[in-house]
């Protein structure tokens, strides 16, 4: 529904219009900041009876201690496990009661909470997050702390260490950034570092992070503005203001030299995966990141695909991404063997790709406006969801201190690409070097 929408204003655009004004996505807010340094902003949205609450705390894994990496993770975790006025169980036993879900993420650079329902819980939504704010301190234990440790190592060994080709994302960080690199360890951390994990460190990470100053909150949906203020003002507005916290902020990192890894599996299929350093997120290169990432996978018609899938016959699938983070972003290539083909096979034939379209085959015009097109349609579908919708806002509140931003950038900022830019940027990070990790069968997998 929503996406149709935008669709449909992009759509009706005059042909003389400008390409800014035909990409143009029409999101109105309102921002303003509480004294106590909280950001607030609304969105009205009347076309569902639904309403999202999204808090942003400007903290990952990039802000962890020597020695606790992945407290940014579990914390997200200890935020489910109670307060005193709404005991552990207790949030998603009202929240789902009527109707409503939410959900956490945390990645290097932001932990994410969010709650979604019917519109008529917007008060519910305030009071929940608000009261966990202020006073999840006063109700932490060493037991939940134990129990939210306990299920955040079984998270990494079923999400990471046993899943099929799982290793690989603890591969890549280690090998793309040193140790003194705050993007280095993975965000669900070690073992050791978990199990060092106590109670006073729990607190004292609370009480540096999760304050008014170092979050922005994101109202969206089916509610009116002058209520929205009235519930803001009762549950947020009375909070005192603290310091905002520092956080890393690491230069960008050049690789000197190639760098390999790679483990064998319980798995079927051989996998390569490539990954290079790229351009921060809505830094210079970064749209051009995006387009370069679908002209190489973006589709059955890119060019890895109907290369190593279709023509060759040696892949069974090819995925390509940039990834973006604030502090430098990673371009990664994920290409899994046909049977009876190893990675050798694969990182050859992928090598003599990326040698052509740096070289004697660069991206088309056509490639180019292809991929464009493969971007912009997946950026609009991003919004259909109402969390998402919310999530994005916040994340330009993030990046800019602004989230109109997002009216122009959404998908403007692609409207500045082109067949040339991508080929600079195509040399820039794919002519750099690069992290190499294969997984080979263990011969176990049946």
């Amino acid at each position: 529904m929503r996406a149709l929408t935008i669709l449909l204003l992009v759509a009706v655009a005059s042909p003389a219009a400008s390409a800014a004004e035909r990409t143009r996505v029409s999101v109105p807010v309102e921002r303003y900041v509480l004294p106590n340094g909280l950001v607030v902003i609304l969105h009205e949205d009347h076309r569902l009876p639904t309403v999202v609450v999204d808090l942003l705390f400007h903290v990952g894994s990039k802000d962890e201690k020597s020695g606790r990496s992945g407290f940014a993770h579990l914390f997200e975790h200890l935020m489910f496990m109670g307060t005193k006025n709404v005991p552990n169980g207790s949030f998603d036993t009202i929240m789902e009661g009527a109707g409503g879900q939410n959900n956490a993420s945390t990645s290097e650079d932001l932990t994410n909470y969010f709650d979604m329902g019917p519109a008529n819980l917007l008060e519910t939504f305030m009071w929940l997050e608000a009261d966990r704010l202020s006073t999840l301190p006063d109700a932490m234990t060493k037991a939940k702390v134990d129990l939210q440790r306990d299920v955040v190592k079984n998270e990494r060994r079923q999400g990471i260490e046993n899943r099929p080709y799982g290793r690989v994302e603890l591969e890549i960080p280690d090998k793309l950034y040193p140790a003194t690199h705050p993007y280095h360890h993975p965000v669900i951390g070690s073992h050791e570092d978990l199990n060092a994990a106590s109670v006073e460190d729990v607190k004292s990470f609370f009480r540096q992070f999760y304050v008014p100053s170092n979050a922005s909150l994101v109202v969206s949906g089916d509610f009116a503005s002058a209520e929205a203020k009235k519930l803001v003002e009762k549950y947020f507005a009375w909070m005192p203001k603290k310091p905002v916290p520092p956080h890393a902020a690491p230069k960008p990192v050049v690789m000197a030299r190639p760098a390999r890894g790679g483990f064998k599996d319980a798995v079927q299929l051989p996998r390569v995966v490539l990954a290079w350093h790229s351009p921060p997120g809505f830094s210079a290169g970064d749209a051009e990141s995006e387009v370069l990432a679908a002209v190489l996978g973006g589709g059955k018609s890119s060019r890895l695909y109907q290369a190593l899938v279709y023509d060759r016959k040696l892949a069974e699938s090819v995925q390509v991404e940039q990834r973006p983070t604030r502090y430098g972003s990673q371009f990664v290539i994920e290409v899994t063997a046909q049977s009876g083909h190893t990675a050798a096979e694969l990182e050859q034939a992928a090598d003599e790709e990326v040698a052509k379209l740096l070289g004697a085959a660069p991206a088309s015009d056509a490639e180019v406006e292809r991929a464009r097109a493969y971007v912009q349609t997946h950026s609009l579908r991003a919004l259909e969801s109402p969390v998402l919708m919310a999530v994005t806002i916040n994340q330009y509140e993030y990046y800019f201190g602004d989230p109109k931003k997002m009216e122009t950038l959404q998908l403007g900022r692609f409207d500045e690409v082109t067949t040339a830019s991508v080929g600079t940027w195509a040399k820039k990070i794919l002519g750099t070097p690069r992290v190499t990790i294969t997984v080979e069968p263990d011969g176990g997998a049946k």
